[in-house]
């Protein structure tokens, strides 16, 4: 009997795994804290798991271990918004990184190290501001909150829900449009099947709902267009880096462990560099305009 994969059974399993990968996922953003910390902590472990795996095909060998001790380390003083001790993580990482190649590692010793803190930063580092994120316009004030993160409205959840919209309507945008109207190949190298008129629709779909969205939770128009901008463009500029990875590595999926859907990274390569970009626009220009006001000072004082 032959191997080949039943079409229907592969799409009942996409669109299985989908939904209940969408509905863990609202349920631990809307609660944030805890739960939205276990559920980052789930992926990420997998994640950098599967990160490891791309770059053994390629001749790289990153030490897990040493990703997924400093993975704890950062999710522990991002859970609890430590801030200040972020300088102190990415130094022991570079340290420990040199100690591990040094007296357990093997060849390429360069690459070894490098692709290690790469691991780091790209599979806990960026994924893990989404707590940040969440927590924008929370005010805890009892010790219990402050342990369990128990406000469940805030001006973070506005801004994450804003952030999962909108990748998701660049995804279904870009695929439309590229399937209807794509003929030039956006990065034919990397990901032959992406085109320029899909990036483009992809992009205005996620603006316009941006816009629409954005009316509703009461931002004003520029900051919807400009975070819908931001949100569209590094969306598929995180899609393109998995791509990147796995394509330089000969590898099709960055694993099998969601049914129809590949592994973990490829399912959230999407938003890796979307959160920090977000966040940090959604902290300094739209939380506060102190940012904003130093760089005008800026410029003033040049002329």
């Amino acid at each position: 009997m032959s191997e080949n994969t039943n079409p229907k059974k592969s799409i009942v399993q996409r669109v299985l795994t989908g939904f209940i990968l969408g509905f863990t996922a609202l349920f631990c953003i809307i609660f944030g804290g805890f739960p939205l910390l276990l559920l980052l902590m789930i992926v990420i472990t997998l994640g950098s798991k599967e990160y490891v795996q791309i770059l053994q095909h390629k001749g790289f060998y990153p030490s897990l271990k040493v990703i997924l001790a400093l993975n704890t380390i950062m999710a522990v003083i991002a859970y609890f918004n430590c801030k200040s001790l972020m300088p102190m993580v990415f130094t022991l990482g570079v340290i420990i990184s040199f100690m591990w190649v040094l007296f357990k590692g093997r060849q390429p010793y360069i690459a070894n190290v490098a692709t290690t803190l790469l691991g780091f930063v790209y599979c806990s580092w960026c994924p893990l501001q989404l707590l940040f994120l969440r927590d924008l316009g929370t005010h805890n004030t009892s010790s219990l909150q402050m342990i369990f993160k128990t406000n469940i409205l805030s001006a973070g959840l506005g801004y994450v829900v804003f952030l999962l919209l909108l990748v998701i309507m660049t995804d279904v945008g870009c695929y439309y449009s590229g399937k209807f109207f794509g003929k030039h190949k956006l990065a034919p190298v990397v990901s032959p099947n992406k085109t320029i008129e899909g990036a483009i629709g992809g992009a205005i779909s996620a603006i316009i709902l941006g816009m629409v969205y954005g009316y509703f939770i009461g931002l004003p128009w520029y900051h919807s267009f400009i975070m819908g901008s931001l949100v569209t463009v590094f969306a598929q500029i995180g899609d393109l880096s998995e791509s990147l990875l796995k394509r330089d590595a000969g590898v099709k999926d960055s694993g099998d462990l969601l049914p129809g859907h590949g592994g973990f990274l490829d399912r959230t390569d999407s938003y890796i560099l979307t959160i920090p970009v977000l966040y940090y626009y959604c902290l300094y220009f739209v939380q506060s305009n102190e940012l904003w006001n130093n760089i005008i000072a800026f410029v003033k004082g040049l002329f």
